[in-house]
């Protein structure tokens, strides 16, 4: 996966992830975790809010799409993005006529994935984007730790949802999910699996568009975006 095909482009830019440099840098995945307080306010000024929580959360969000894309690269080209902490870069893109966060990296950053090592390398994508980061941005912002959990969920629960209903995929899209829903992945970063305790013994596909999350991701305090359609405050 060193040189990218436009497929594959198309499916990262879709989710907000560039190859590239962004023409508006303006922080590393390295800088949020060494001071959340100065990216987390440029978060807010980008997002338009001044509630931290919300400008967390709206944040988790843009790392949850990543994490997702990650494991669903996993699971169809058995490859990875493993760039360093400080080339995974945050940029101000334009999107749908909204200045938003968005992800840019290295293209020739993706390694090959044994089967054998999935169980690890989905741990350490949890550890790394989402435990890592959800710890760093309760520092400095009042939202939860499960807020930034489904956050991530959300995303990969479409995923999940399209690859396990695609019979060249679905053996593949079944055993990550055994892996993120087994309690031996979370050791160290919950005290079950949180993905398991999510999905309430259900499919993915039943739970589209239902109120499957229990915290709000404050999408709908964001200006500009709406509410989102997992959460538990719909009416």
């Amino acid at each position: 996966m060193m040189n990218l095909t436009q497929e594959q482009k198309r499916q990262l830019n879709s989710y907000s992830i560039y190859i590239g440099e962004p023409a508006h840098p303006l922080f590393t995945l390295k800088a949020l975790k060494s001071d959340p307080e100065s990216a987390l306010r440029i978060v807010r000024a980008i997002s338009g809010t001044d509630n931290s929580a919300v400008a967390a959360s709206y944040f988790s969000r843009r790392i949850g799409m990543f994490t997702a894309m990650q494991l669903y690269t996993l699971i169809i080209y058995e490859e990875i993005w493993d760039g360093p902490e400080d080339a995974l870069q945050f940029g101000a893109a334009e999107e749908y006529g909204k200045l938003s966060v968005s992800l840019f990296l290295d293209g020739g950053d993706y390694v090959m994935v044994e089967q054998a090592e999935r169980p690890k390398i989905v741990r350490n994508l949890l550890r790394a984007y989402v435990k890592e980061v959800s710890d760093t941005l309760r520092t400095v912002s009042a939202a939860s730790s499960l807020t930034h959990w489904e956050n991530m969920f959300g995303f990969l629960l479409y995923h999940l949802h399209v690859l396990l209903s695609d019979p060249g995929t679905a053996p593949d899209a079944e055993a990550v999910m055994d892996i993120l829903k087994d309690g031996r992945t979370w050791e160290g970063l919950a005290k079950e699996s949180l993905f398991a305790k999510y999905l309430r013994g259900s499919r993915p596909s039943l739970l589209l568009n239902t109120t499957v999350r229990t915290t709000c991701c404050h999408s709908k305090d964001v200006p500009g975006l709406i509410q989102c359609g997992y959460c538990p405050l719909k009416q």
